[in-house]
């Protein structure tokens, strides 16, 4: 069955950085767009960026352009969301989740496959 584990969630201060990461497993990975999306206590899960296929596009939430990266390694069937300059409002559920389709599609229900989610908690 298909499986998406996260991994690298934790506890930073303010401006510092984490590097989230996502083993993917029995899927054809580069058949798949792959993203990430969180939750903060209380709020809906939020589209936080996406990767095509084959890593050539990306698309970012506003609320993190510029900040975050996502990067995609198919030989290892790994996704990646490097993030920088942390701020207290970051702090949510990480998960990462696989969907085929379009590139441009970011709503949750047009992701197929979700992982079970990482904590990241920035403090002040």
């Amino acid at each position: 069955q298909v499986q998406l584990v996260e991994s690298g969630g934790g506890l930073v201060q303010a401006g510092g950085s984490l590097r989230l990461s996502c083993a993917a497993s029995g899927l054809t990975f580069n058949n798949y767009r792959m993203g990430w999306f969180r939750q903060a206590t209380g709020k809906e899960r939020e589209f936080v960026a996406v990767i095509s296929r084959h890593g050539s596009i990306t698309y970012y939430a506003d609320a993190v352009k510029g900040r975050f990266t996502i990067s995609r390694d198919n030989a290892k069937n790994m996704v990646y969301l490097q993030m920088n300059s942390l701020k207290p409002e970051d702090t949510a559920v990480y998960y990462c989740t696989g969907g085929q389709g379009a590139v441009w599609m970011v709503g949750a229900d047009t992701y197929e496959y979700w992982g079970q989610g990482t904590q990241v908690t920035v403090s002040t």
